[in-house]
């Protein structure tokens, strides 16, 4: 099913091959959603429906984890050095690219990005921190979200706001403030895991969100989004 804001936006609730780790699988960077090419078309247009974006299949280096594996803005994105030769023929169609290596190539784990700018964790290196800003034409800043260097997992960004782990710190905020431009908000997906950026996918215009998530979960989404 899928929840309705009043004005007709909606977040729609579903999973991915059996999972609520949505942002595993989905990758929305600008106006497109990049997508495991296995995924059924019914699937793919249920998605594009809630998002309003472009959708796109792609495999990087095999894998179907494109969430995990793949991060950016309109501009440029940053590919785990999974990705082939030809992976990386197909992205520079859609912006510039930087390959993420030594073992720090979970891009989607590891990086929080709208088009205002980037929270990298710091596990990325600074010279990396300055590719990353100049690939994507944009602001990086370093900074755990709750501790953890995860923050692609632990948020989830669009040009209107950041829905944060519950347990962010202050400082933590404030850094994430002044890299994405938008106010943070704190929340939880799936009936109360912190894990938000691998629990739901989001645009500017909507989200889909895992099965489990509650009405109030919802809500507090769509709030910190700026979907209502």
């Amino acid at each position: 099913f899928s929840a309705r804001t009043g004005n007709g936006m909606p977040i729609a609730t579903g999973d991915i091959y059996g999972s609520d780790q949505l942002g595993v699988y989905l990758s929305c960077i600008g106006d497109v959603v990049f997508h495991p090419t296995e995924l059924e078309k019914s699937l793919v247009e249920e998605i594009q429906a809630a998002l309003g974006t472009e959708m796109y299949g792609v495999t990087i280096g095999g894998s179907q984890l494109i969430g995990s594996l793949l991060a950016g803005n309109s501009r440029g994105m940053a590919v785990a050095d999974l990705a082939t030769q030809g992976n990386i023929d197909e992205l520079t169609s859609f912006g510039d690219i930087v390959v993420l290596e030594s073992g720090i190539n979970t891009a989607g784990n590891l990086l929080l990005v709208n088009e205002n700018g980037v929270v990298a964790s710091p596990a990325i290196p600074d010279f990396g921190l300055e590719i990353l800003a100049d690939v994507m034409q944009t602001k990086v800043v370093s900074s755990t979200i709750a501790g953890h260097d995860v923050v692609g997992s632990l948020g989830i960004a669009n040009d209107k706001g950041v829905l944060l782990h519950p347990d962010v710190g202050e400082q933590e905020v404030e850094l994430v403030q002044d890299a994405l431009g938008v106010k943070p908000m704190v929340g939880t997906v799936s009936f109360g895991s912190p894990f938000v950026g691998a629990g739901l996918i989001a645009s500017n215009s909507g989200a889909y969100v895992g099965r489990e998530t509650t009405g109030p979960e919802l809500n507090r989404i769509e709030d910190a989004l700026g979907l209502i």
